[in-house]
């Protein structure tokens, strides 16, 4: 058997801390990907016999205020938060805040 312990290794690189990938990142080849992007005015959970009675003129109460900002996601994955606003007589969303994107992915949420 072999002893490599005094073999010369090769020198180990974190493509995180690699200041070239960091300054100049290729977006070229992912600029083209299609994302399902949604937004949710808010939940709530109810039982079958509930839903089943839903009709036309039903209301159903939602877990926020009116005056909370929407959930925006990308693919399941909350991105950003906004407000409804009205363009050309249809409905938009008006970004307030993007979530975390200096923290990567630790500071995103999936939705399940």
């Amino acid at each position: 058997m072999t002893d490599l312990s005094d073999a010369p290794t090769a020198p180990r690189t974190d493509r995180r801390d690699n200041k070239n990938i960091a300054a100049a990142p290729n977006f070229d080849l992912l600029a083209g990907v299609s994302l399902r992007v949604s937004v949710e005015v808010g939940s709530t959970s109810m039982t079958l016999a509930e839903l089943l009675a839903i009709d036309e003129g039903s209301v159903i109460e939602l877990d926020r205020a009116a005056t909370d900002l929407l959930d925006i996601y990308a693919n399941g994955t909350l991105i950003a938060k906004g407000e409804i606003v009205s363009v050309d007589g249809r409905y938009g969303i008006q970004v307030a805040e993007v979530v975390a994107p200096a923290r990567g992915l630790e500071g995103f949420e999936r939705r399940g």
